[in-house]
């Protein structure tokens, strides 16, 4: 397995705020219809609009691969939240570590682990790091109170 990791990113909000939001996929779902257009960079509306959420899965494009869907497997209140990918070409999870800093912040780690052969990881490893960079960052500007 590869492990791609962002830096644990500030949030102003409880630990249990935060995993609160976050476990709730379809609360997701609400969050991100009211994002509004111009927040959103014109290269990846189209992308965003395609993003389809039920109760426990996330299922967005995914280029050559088709649809990749996440389905929400393990939660720990309030610290972990755990996503496995569903039907992807190969073993996947996201997982969200949340740490409780004081009673109105903690922070939140962004993992990846993908079972990927040896001679694939040089080509995803810029972009999986770029990818949970910014999703890490982008949990900064959810509202979670």
């Amino acid at each position: 397995m590869a492990e791609y990791k962002s830096e644990e990113t500030p949030i102003k909000a409880s630990a249990e705020a935060v995993f609160r939001k976050l476990s709730n996929l379809e609360g997701l779902k609400e969050l991100l219809e009211k994002v509004p257009d111009n927040q959103i960079p014109d290269d990846q509306r189209d992308l965003f609009k395609q993003v389809r959420i039920t109760s426990d899965t996330i299922s967005f494009p995914a280029g050559p691969v088709g649809d990749l869907t996440l389905r929400l497997s393990e939660t720990v209140e309030p610290t972990y939240i755990r996503l496995d990918g569903v039907g992807s070409p190969v073993p996947m999870a996201l997982m969200l570590h949340i740490h409780p800093a004081t009673e109105v912040s903690c922070s939140v780690q962004v993992v990846i682990d993908l079972q990927i052969p040896a001679m694939l990881k040089p080509m995803v490893s810029g972009p999986l790091n770029k990818m949970v960079g910014q999703f890490a960052f982008m949990l900064r500007n959810i509202p979670f109170d």
